[in-house]
């Protein structure tokens, strides 16, 4: 497959993740997210899979708003790197928040389509 097209692919699975996250659709995010995956938050604590579906699944986390300012794809044969840059709103254990955040997301591709491997978020100012 071209790399034009992979890189469409990737594009569409990330925008695919943006919108199960705003649904808190635990379902999508389960098919989306590779069970390996390693997630650094913003204050640098690791967070699993399982942490991820927990959050959305219970309404601990809860996202009202994405808003994608730049992304940027790339990929090499079976690994993407989706590189977001945007504004998230919601609420996080019941406190709600705004931030301006940089996502860097590395996905590998099988048999499945994209699945998120590792994620590493920061602060965007």
């Amino acid at each position: 497959m071209p790399d034009a097209d992979r890189i469409e692919e990737l594009r569409t699975a990330e925008r695919q993740l943006q919108a199960a996250q705003l649904a808190s659709d635990v379902a999508e995010l389960d098919r989306l997210i590779d069970d390996r995956l390693l997630f650094t938050g913003p204050g640098g604590k690791l967070y699993s899979k399982s942490d991820d579906l927990r959050m959305h699944g219970t309404g601990e986390q809860k996202i009202t708003r994405v808003e994608e300012e730049d992304l940027s794809v790339l990929v090499a044969r079976d690994t993407g790197i989706t590189c977001f840059l945007g504004t998230l709103e919601g609420t996080l254990s019941g406190t709600q928040f705004t931030a301006r955040i940089r996502y860097t997301r590395t996905w590998i591709h099988d048999i499945s389509g994209w699945r998120l491997l590792a994620v590493h978020v920061s602060d965007a100012g």
